[in-house]
This record gives C-alpha cells, sequence and structure tokens, in this order.
C-alpha cells in the first residue's frame, strides 16, 4: 500500500491507497512542538484505530509546506513504517506539470499536486478552490500547466483575527444558519463566514475565469469546501481528497525510476 501525507499549516492529513483505491484517511493537528517519537507514537496510533498493519505500506509520499515539521514527520515516518518517503520538491522528483510562475519554488507543494489532480480528473482547463488555512485559488491551462492563483486568509484565520479585535464577539460554530440577515449574534457571525465566503469564491471566480480567457471547470477542496460551496453558484463539484490524489500521481509518475 501507498501511504500519501499531506502536512499543512493546520493539519496532517493522510491517506492508504491500494492501487487507485483510497481505502483509509486520517488527520491530525500540526505542531512543530512535537518530536520524532511523539509523531511516531500518534502514526502507530492511528493505524492501530485504522487496523493498518504496517507492514503492508510499502510506499510514502509526503508534500509539505510547514519546513520546520517536515523531517520530523519524515522521521516518524521512517521509524513506524520502515520506508523512506519520497517528498514533492525533492530534489530528481518528477511532477509531470510545467509551473508558470516568476518563481515556481514559491509555489506550495500542496497547490502543484492539486493542480496534478485535477487536470488528470478533468483534462481541461480547471480552478480549483482549496479551503486551508489559506484559501487559495490554483489555474490550470488545457495543457495541464500551472499558470498561477490567488491566495486569501482562510476562513478560520479571518474568523480568528475578528475574535481577536472584537471584545463582545465569541467564538461560534460555523453551522447553517436559519436566514442570510441574522436575528442574533450568533446567527450573523454564521452568515457572514458562510454566506460572505461563498460571495468571496463566486467574485473572484469570475474574475479568474475572465483572465484565464478560456471556458474553465471548478472543483473545491479543504475542510470547509463543503459548507462554504453549498451557497456558492460557481463550484461544479467537492473533492474531499483531492491532494492525497494528486501525491498518489505524483508517486505513480516516480516509482518506475525511484526506489521507495
Amino acid at each position: 500500500m501507498l501511504l500519501a501525507v499531506d502536512i499543512g499549516n493546520t493539519n496532517i492529513v493522510g491517506g492508504l491507497f491500494n492501487g487507485t483505491v483510497l481505502l483509509k484517511t486520517f488527520r491530525l493537528a500540526t505542531s512543530p512542538r512535537r518530536t520524532v517519537d511523539e509523531y511516531a507514537a500518534l502514526f502507530a496510533e492511528l493505524f492501530a484505530l485504522r487496523s493498518v498493519d504496517v507492514k503492508s505500506i510499502d510506499a510514502c509520499i509526503v508534500a509539505s509546506v510547514v519546513p520546520p515539521v517536515t523531517d520530523i514527520v519524515l522521521g516518524a515516518i521512517t521509524e513506524v513504517v520502515g520506508v523512506q518517503p519520497l517528498v514533492v520538491g525533492g530534489p530528481g522528483l518528477k511532477t509531470g506539470i510545467r509551473i508558470r510562475y516568476d518563481n515556481p519554488r514559491e509555489v506550495g507543494a500542496d497547490r502543484i499536486v492539486n493542480a496534478i489532480a485535477a487536470h488528470a480528473q478533468l483534462k481541461e482547463a480547471v480552478i480549483v478552490v482549496d479551503f486551508g488555512t489559506a484559501t487559495t485559488f490554483d489555474c490550470v491551462s488545457a495543457e495541464g500547466d500551472y499558470v498561477g492563483g490567488v491566495i486569501v486568509p482562510g476562513v478560520q484565520v479571518s474568523l480568528d483575527g475578528l475574535l481577536g479585535r472584537a471584545a463582545k464577539l465569541s467564538r461560534v460554530d460555523l453551522s447553517e444558519p436559519p436566514h442570510v440577515i441574522g436575528k442574533n449574534t450568533t446567527h450573523a457571525m454564521q452568515s457572514g463566514v458562510l454566506h460572505g465566503y461563498a460571495c468571496l469564491v463566486d467574485g473572484l471566480l469570475e474574475k479568474i475565469e475572465k483572465e484565464m480567457e478560456t471556458p474553465c471547470r471548478t472543483i473545491a477542496t479543504g475542510g470547509l469546501a463543503g459548507k462554504i460551496c453549498a451557497h456558492t453558484t460557481r463550484v461544479e463539484q467537492v473533492m474531499p481528497n483531492l491532494t492525497l490524489d494528486g501525491l498518489r500521481l505524483v508517486y505513480e509518475l516516480n516509482r518506475g525510476g525511484r526506489s521507495a
């Protein structure tokens, strides 16, 4: 089996593939304060919880946007699973995508694998909206080139910023309010986040599509994609495991010439 791991600023998301089939997923909080041993213990517990025999894992690929955590997690995976992970962006690793960015090294590994997976799914120009610590919009041409994107403060980051500056506001659960016009502070904040971000997404997609100058498909991924995109008009489909599938595709591209 292949272990695919995406190290994000907020969460580490992993998945186990048997060929092209995603069998299991897991999620844990990203923390630079944890040691290799602590992460190893967490991985071992997660595999046990999912009834996964670590001996069945014979390959691993990792994407990370958190450099201080990357080597720690790589060490933990190697200790638990016994294989050396491939790292997206590492020396000699092919991605199969041209990055038309002023400085290609500035593009996060998660954005690259999202673009790869989206184009592989649709085979045409596509915009990927990823709801993570930041909300990112990544544009892929019909030929499969990464052509650029947009970065917006993420939903939770924006909400945390508001709560940190407004003494009379309290944290709320991001559930569906009964109406767009809130009749109390909780519903007003929920509406602002869910409907406000939906309008932000639709508005940016409209502008992006005009600059792309070609018909585009639009898909979304990330933890809050389902809640926000329930209120958008331009997002066609939510693919929760898009990043993991992109990691699988990068691994398959490299496994012929690289040892896992």
